[in-house]
């Protein structure tokens, strides 16, 4: 792998104060390119702009894929990711999906680590903070030619990621528009996906509300994801969520907190869930809490659910009461290496670039 340093840092403690999320970026990027059918050698340099032609197949046919990451900083300094071999896997599904080029190990896996060490002063240290990673892969070939594109640039950023939502949010569920529909895309974490959701939100807010609760698309009876993110849904002492599909983004936050909703002793349940049972238990009073999950946001409470036009209040819980909070805390202190790791999730970012 090729790095290149830059001359100077453009880091200040002042990043650190922003509120605003994926804007501050970091000092360096990895870029690599594919072509004739082989990917060159990475190389980290300064971040900065790249040169792409107008005609580069991305724009016009949408072969972008991401993924989102996170770096965290205990306070002896130590730096970690998290479950990044599950990020990894997600990657080059979308990318199968898409028809594009799997990305290898050794430039991905170690590509991430190799870039957060050498940015590790970008990673804050403020629990609930952190330096959010992109890596993302799109065609670049220079043709408008309805085909699957012969060249991609594959690139990983980083940005200081604040706290991302600071208050409960209202969502919306839909009854008309779709994420995702069978045999779709909706499984891989395509730009497409995001760009086709924006219309469909920002509807949603004329209503007052944040978000979207996704639905199926042929009747919209059951309940799939939250605006971005994975939705789980407590009814009375269990915990609900929808089984991934070809329509479910397979999150890792929300795997992960299945896993410690299960150890914690909590009655979950992976099953389709309906609108109607969702109403129906708020009605009764069994709907305890609505929550979205995935990495940038970590575990997201919602506080009003809109059934058509009725605004479902939800009822606050205390931080005892309440599943999400408990979840939440346990996987944030996984993250942040204040509690044990029994999963060997966290991985350690030794440090080798700067030493």
């Amino acid at each position: 792998m090729i790095i290149e340093k830059i001359a100077e840092s453009n880091f200040n403690d002042s990043v650190f104060d922003s509120k605003v999320f994926g804007k501050n970026f970091s000092d360096h990027m990895l870029i690599a390119h594919y072509k004739d059918g082989k990917w060159d050698e990475p190389k980290i340099m300064p971040y900065g702009p790249i040169s792409v032609t107008p005609a580069a197949m991305s724009f016009h046919y949408g072969q972008t894929i991401f993924e989102g990451m996170k770096a965290y900083k205990n306070e002896d300094e130590e730096v970690f990711i998290f479950r990044p071999e599950k990020n990894f896997e997600r990657f080059n599904k979308s990318a199968v999906r898409l028809n594009m080029p799997e990305v290898p190990a050794e430039i991905f896996l170690d590509g991430v680590k190799a870039i957060v060490d050498l940015d590790r002063q970008w990673v804050p240290k403020d629990y609930g903070t952190s330096l959010y990673l992109r890596p993302v892969m799109f065609a670049t070939e220079e043709a408008v030619s309805a085909r699957s594109s012969n060249e991609y640039i594959f690139c990983i950023l980083l940005a200081f990621a604040p706290s991302y939502y600071e208050k409960p949010l209202s969502v919306k569920i839909a009854d008309f528009y779709s994420r995702a529909a069978q045999g779709g895309v909706g499984s891989a974490k395509c730009g497409g996906n995001y760009a086709a959701s924006f219309f469909p939100t920002s509807e949603a807010q004329k209503d007052g509300y944040d978000q979207v609760i996704w639905t199926d698309s042929i009747e919209h009876k059951f309940i799939e994801e939250a605006g971005t993110m994975n939705v789980m849904v407590r009814i009375g002492n269990k915990l609900l969520t929808a089984p991934t599909s070809e329509r479910i983004l397979n999150g890792v936050t929300r795997d992960s907190v299945l896993a410690l909703a299960k150890d914690s002793g909590i009655d979950v349940e992976i099953r389709p869930i309906s609108v109607e049972e969702m109403y129906e238990a708020y009605k009764s009073g069994e709907l305890k809490e609505v929550f979205g999950c995935g990495t940038a946001v970590v575990v997201s409470t919602y506080n009003a659910i809109g059934f058509g036009d009725e605004r479902a209040e939800l009822a606050p819980l205390s931080d005892e009461e309440s599943f999400a909070t408990q979840l939440k805390k346990k996987l944030k202190d996984i993250q942040y290496g204040i509690a044990e790791d029994p999963y060997g999730w966290r991985v350690k970012i030794e440090e080798t670039v700067n030493a």
